[in-house]
């Protein structure tokens, strides 16, 4: 079925929901615009059939969440609230905060909201305003649901409700989200980007560091797949890291470039590819643990020969094409060799 939201003026934002669910307002996009723009059961706002945005209050009515067909609720909230009697629950702990880290749950999201609509029931997403993390979460399903961007999206979550504010940290993962093809994909260099700028945000709370965040040591496995290229120590040959380990960014515009840049779809992404780049900038791997315990900055060495490889920061380092790399992993290219499509194997073995 077609839905018709109201954006602006003049223009209309197209949803295509595949659930058969009775539409709401349907009388034109004006009269719809209008229904969406009320409350329901303490803050209740319909995006959806069958789908709500809210703040903490919106569970207040048993009452209206009976009448609204609520079947299932899930909050985003610094704290887990008490169960709602008879409902579903999924709660997702996130402050409202732009270093918060939601994108990793969104597909967690998506599939619950999904399976209570599918099932004839309504979903309530609420956080405790109402207006930033549930929305974001919103339209984070309308983005993976009915194939819109995410400017598309939070556009028809706000014309529902005006006062939504998703923060900037938020609506940048939105952006990544999209360019990840709205699946989040661990495997990708956006999403090690984020997750490396996430940690960046918390590392001063940390005891240790997250192992998911290290990549597999090269030699900790019996060969390399032929579609990655390996690359080793020049001076003792020691395997060090693959391809895929390798966190594209933007050519900066040279030794002026010292802002912080955030990645965006937007942006045409580069690896080993500028002359400019005289370094890899690469995600932690298992041999550099011992050497980023406890400190914010040092030197990267071959776990080996010891021989200097590069460098790494916490808080960022300028790559030579003048972009400012954060949190900073940096290997310098002329210390290192490519061996492509060869397994680990073929080369001699090292010993930390």
């Amino acid at each position: 079925m077609i839905l018709e939201v109201p954006s602006n003026p003049g223009h209309s934002v197209i949803l295509c929901d595949s659930v058969n669910l009775p539409l709401l307002g349907t009388a034109g996009s004006r009269h719809y615009g209008r229904d969406r723009s009320r409350s329901r059961g303490g803050g209740m706002v319909p995006v959806l059939p069958g789908l709500y945005v809210g703040g903490a209050e919106s569970c207040s009515s048993s009452k209206a969440l009976e009448a609204a067909g609520v079947m299932a609720v899930l909050t985003v909230d610094a704290e887990e609230p008490p169960p709602v009697p008879g409902l579903q629950s999924l709660y997702i702990r996130a402050l409202d905060e732009p270093g918060a880290d939601l994108l990793s749950r969104l597909d967690e999201c998506a599939a619950f909201i999904g399976a209570a609509r599918a099932g004839g029931g309504a979903v309530l997403v609420r956080c405790q305003a109402g207006v930033s993390r549930s929305v974001a979460v919103v339209t984070a399903y309308l983005m993976k649901t009915q194939g819109l961007g995410w400017e598309e999206a939070y556009a028809a979550v706000r014309a529902a409700k005006p006062d939504a504010e998703v923060n900037p940290g938020f609506q940048r993962q939105l952006k990544l989200y999209e360019a990840m093809g709205c699946v989040v994909d661990s495997s990708s260099a956006l999403y090690k980007q984020h997750r490396l700028q996430v940690l960046t945000e918390r590392f001063s709370d940390l005891q240790d560091l997250p192992q998911e965040v290290f990549a597999v040591d090269p030699t900790n496995t019996h060969q390399t797949p032929n579609t990655e290229v390996l690359y080793r120590c020049r001076k003792c040959r020691r395997a060090l890291f693959r391809s895929s380990s390798i966190l594209s960014h933007m050519e900066g515009s040279g030794p002026t470039a010292f802002a912080h840049k955030r990645i965006t779809e937007s942006m045409h992404l580069r690896g080993s590819g500028p002359a400019k780049c005289t370094s890899y900038f690469i995600e932690p791997v298992q041999w550099m643990e011992p050497a980023l315990l406890g400190v914010t900055e040092g030197q990267l060495l071959c776990p080996k020969c010891t021989s200097k490889l590069g460098s790494f920061s916490w808080w960022g380092e300028q790559c030579s094409c003048g972009h400012w790399v954060t949190p900073a992993f940096q290997i310098h290219k002329s210390r290192v060799d490519e061996a492509r499509t060869l397994s680990v194997g073929n080369f001699p073995a090292a010993k930390t």
